[in-house]
């Protein structure tokens, strides 16, 4: 299927976005700063990003300094605000909708959709709803799946046990919830889950624009959670009995895990950087106290990241880990972001791809190898839709 080329907008539109969201720094996609604007840059074309730290290279497992991305095609479209996305062992995917509350199958080669059912008591509005997706790692024996959602009175997590052989919109059991009490709000839900290598389950949350939120460590928002698939503090966490993994995040929605089992995370700034974190153990990332990098007493007090993007660039969302890359789906930035590892540090400056081309970006998944799963974002009341929208790629990278 043909990419679909997106025009620009109109100088006057993006006008009056600007006098419209001003610099409240309310919306994850706002990220403070002016009204999106659709970009026309080339697919592949490098955007001016964080100033990332280069690296002395040389070691052949350094990806080089610049990548390459193509779409091979679109495997699926007209998706209602699609937001989680996991993969079930096979190669067919998951995609939950936020607002529709409902959790839908994705053939992994034909495309074809197929409901599962509603998650219960899922309470849509403004950033909150139905988001994170996980599949247990033990799928092939519990078939259970892991969902991230928005209730009338928090922020949590349950397990479903999928059905198959259940007919289509009947397959999802009853949710069992395994943690509650994670704060909301109309905005800074957080909402990412993922099952790390060590089986665990990670979560990423916001502090709901209760910026005091993310320094609290007996909160739950504005945190890295780390926990056991039953919702149990894990093993070996910072503090015995805590849940936390770390802090002072502002939304995080963006979790990945590299090829030495190191733990990435996407955050969104408020006024002036988003951000990508190499996640510590007990680390403490300084919003409200800092936003990107900090210098002096900041520095030695909270972990800087590893890349950081002005806001109109990114609002980032999704991550995955191929090819020696991070690779970060930018919603008001309408690109997807690469950066190249060495270790723990950027081996070269960001890369944008995409940039304009297929609007608002969502998630990204790795599906193995050099190819990632992309899924648009542009039917979730801020976007712009088009006829087919929203969307899963497919993706070639290098």
């Amino acid at each position: 299927m043909p990419a679909v080329q997106r025009p620009a907008v109109a100088a006057v539109l993006a006008l009056s976005a600007l006098l419209l969201t001003g610099c409240s720094g309310g919306g994850e996609e706002a990220g403070g700063g002016p009204g999106r604007e659709r970009g026309t840059a080339a697919s592949g074309e490098a955007s001016p990003g964080g100033k990332a730290s280069p690296s002395q290279r040389g070691d052949a497992s350094v990806p080089p300094d610049k990548g390459a991305v193509k779409v091979t095609g679109t495997l699926t479209e007209n998706l209602k605000s699609p937001w989680g996305l996991a993969a079930l062992p096979g190669g067919d995917l998951l995609v939950s909708s936020r607002d529709e509350g409902t959790i839908t199958r994705v053939d992994g080669k034909s495309g074809e959709k197929t409901e599962l059912g509603s998650v219960p008591g899922v309470a849509p509005g403004g950033e909150g709803g139905l988001l994170g997706l996980a599949i247990s790692p033990d799928h092939g024996t519990d078939r259970m799946v892991y969902a991230y959602f928005t209730t009338a009175s928090d922020n949590r997590i349950a397990r479903m046990l999928y059905d198959e052989k259940k007919p289509a919109g009947e397959q999802l059991g009853a949710p069992d919830t395994v943690l509650r009490g994670i704060p909301k709000g109309t905005i800074h839900n957080g909402g990412r889950i993922a099952f790390g290598p060590d089986k665990m389950l990670y979560a990423g949350t916001g502090e709901t624009g209760d910026t005091g939120l993310a320094q609290d460590k007996e909160s739950l928002g504005g945190k890295i959670l780390r926990m056991t698939p039953d919702g149990r503090p894990a093993p070996g966490n910072p503090e015995a009995g805590s849940l936390v993994y770390s802090y002072g995040h502002r939304n995080v929605q963006g979790l990945a895990w590299d090829e030495q089992q190191r733990l990435w995370a996407a955050e969104f700034g408020q006024h002036t950087w988003d951000e990508l974190n190499l996640i510590k153990p007990g680390g403490n990332y300084g919003w409200p106290e800092v936003e990107g990098r900090g210098d002096g007493d900041d520095a030695s007090k909270y972990v800087n990241p590893v890349a950081q993007w002005r806001t109109d660039e990114a609002s980032p969302s999704g991550i995955a880990w191929a090819e020696g890359s991070i690779w970060m789906a930018g919603l008001r930035g309408e690109r997807l972001w690469r950066i190249p590892l060495d270790g723990t540090k950027a081996a070269a400056e960001p890369q944008a791809f995409l940039t304009g081309k297929y609007g608002r970006l969502r998630t990204v998944v790795a599906e193995g190898g050099a190819k990632l799963w992309l899924v648009t974002s542009e039917t979730d009341t801020r976007g712009e839709p088009e006829k087919g929208d929203d969307r899963v790629l497919r993706l070639d990278v290098k």
